[in-house]
């Protein structure tokens, strides 16, 4: 009896069990019908690989005016390791794990110490092309290889005893000059980098800027604290004169004297040019130190400045001066007439954030240091002579260009001269104006003066570049 009850029961539970299972695989059976009817997501494209943009097409003026500055490229920081071969790492077995043992341990590198620029602020180039910067929070000198972009470093502490530098200036032997602004020294180093030794403790109470005049044997110490600049001789380092008044505050704007001078740099006549930072201009004194002329004034317009800072002289006797408050740069005669202007706010090539030492070398490379946003610009510098002769290129091609349609129209064989192609018509027509606003005969087209073949005179904030202004 029992036997019987048992076996009905389980064959009734073994009914509810496949029901049970069957209610559980049909909306699965369901839901795969779907997915078999779903079509296929299309195939993605693959992603286009962007291109690195050319910075170094990035010129002022903008053409089709003759470029006179070209951006070349930037510093800031010691590269890293690339390219280093992984070596194969041992397995780490259990018993290593446990006594806390890494079997790689001795075949492991330290990590490189990579040092960057923090506030650079003096800029100067030695004869093998390599540029010293002076940074002051850092507490070292930069030595950028401008080649492989190695550097060496002399550093606070280790090379030299530094306490806020700022200024610095190489001679002809490779001697490094730095001004301590927290020292009240000028420290020097020989050609291998190697401490020399310091003067002007007994004279200097806020040394910035430093500039040396090769010929006169003047090595320029302008002291922000005195407002003046003290001439030292560059052999015996003895004082030799004072240029401008010390003891009144800040406050004298006179011909002459100055308020908070920061920098100076020498033409190759012995006149030295000194950046008067807080009375907006610039002021020449001769080698004898006698005052010649000053120009400038407050403003952002064009020729005016707001903290003009760094200053530097190029081949053909421009004058370059870098404003810290205006983020710019603007190129003059040594009479004070604006030549060329770029530079805004903005941390893109020829762009600057609190601009402070600028230099030119034998190789007309510019470097402009930025002290808020830590890096170098190096830019090229087209010389008068250079932009004479693209000019010259330039309307030699135009000339050609309207020989060759003047003679495929002689060449046609009708006596009535029939229309020229679209194409060709507007290429002749286009091509007069761009000429003539390369060569700008206002500026280009002068004889050959101080003034240079520079073309007109971009806006502070440029358009887009390649647009004509």
């Amino acid at each position: 009896m029992l036997e019987g009850r048992i076996k009905p029961m389980t064959k009734r539970g073994i009914a509810i069990l496949l029901l049970m299972t069957l209610s559980a695989l049909a909306p699965l059976a369901l839901h795969a019908d779907k997915k078999k009817n779903q079509p296929e997501p299309a195939a993605q494209a693959p992603a286009e690989k962007q291109e690195i943009p050319d910075f170094t097409k990035i010129v002022f003026p903008y053409e089709p005016a003759v470029p006179r500055v070209r951006y070349l490229d930037y510093f800031a920081t010691s590269l890293p390791d690339f390219g280093e071969k992984k070596q194969e790492q041992k397995k780490q077995r259990w018993m290593d794990r446990l006594a806390g043992v890494d079997p790689n341990a001795a075949s492991k590198k330290a990590p490189k110490i990579r040092f960057a620029l923090y506030a650079p602020y003096g800029v100067a180039v030695d004869s093998k092309g390599l540029l010293y910067v002076a940074d002051t929070k850092v507490g070292a000198i930069f030595i950028f290889n401008t080649e492989t972009d190695d550097i060496q470093l002399i550093r606070n502490g280790a090379e030299a005893h530094f306490k806020s530098i700022l200024g610095v200036a190489i001679d002809d032997a490779d001697h490094l000059f730095v001004s301590d602004n927290g020292l009240h020294v000028v420290e020097e180093f020989d050609a291998n980098h190697k401490y020399v030794g310091s003067f002007g403790a007994e004279v200097l109470r806020g040394p910035c800027g430093i500039a040396l005049d090769p010929e006169n044997r003047y090595l320029y110490v302008v002291d922000t604290d005195l407002d003046q600049v003290i001439v030292f001789d560059a052999d015996t380092r003895q004082v030799i004169r004072r240029i401008g008044t010390t003891g009144k505050n800040h406050t004298l704007t006179d011909s002459g004297e100055f308020s908070k001078p920061t920098n100076a740099a020498v033409d190759k006549d012995g006149n030295v040019y000194v950046t008067d930072t807080l009375n907006d201009r610039v002021e020449i004194f001769d080698a004898d130190g006698n005052f010649i002329r000053a120009w400038g004034k407050n403003g952002d317009g064009p020729g005016n400045f707001a903290r003009p800072k760094g200053i530097a002289i190029d081949v053909d006797g421009h004058v370059w001066v870098a404003d810290a408050m205006l983020n710019r740069i603007q190129i003059f005669t040594p009479e004070g007439r604006l030549l060329l202007a770029f530079g805004n706010f903005g941390n893109m090539p020829g762009q600057f954030q609190s601009l402070t030492g600028i230099t030119i070398d034998k190789s007309n490379r510019v470097f402009a240091a930025e002290q808020l946003f830590g890096r170098v610009q190096m830019f090229r510098y087209y010389t008068d002579v250079e932009a004479k002769a693209e000019l010259e290129r330039r309307k030699s091609m135009l000339g050609s260009k309207k020989d060759s349609t003047i003679s495929q129209k002689a060449g046609s064989g009708s006596a009535t001269t029939p229309p020229a192609p679209a194409d060709a018509g507007d290429s002749a027509k286009n091509a007069q104006p761009a000429a003539a606003g390369a060569a700008n005969p206002a500026t280009q087209e002068q004889p050959s003066q101080a003034t240079g073949a520079f073309s007109k005179i971009p806006s502070m904030n440029p358009p887009v570049q390649g647009k004509q202004q």
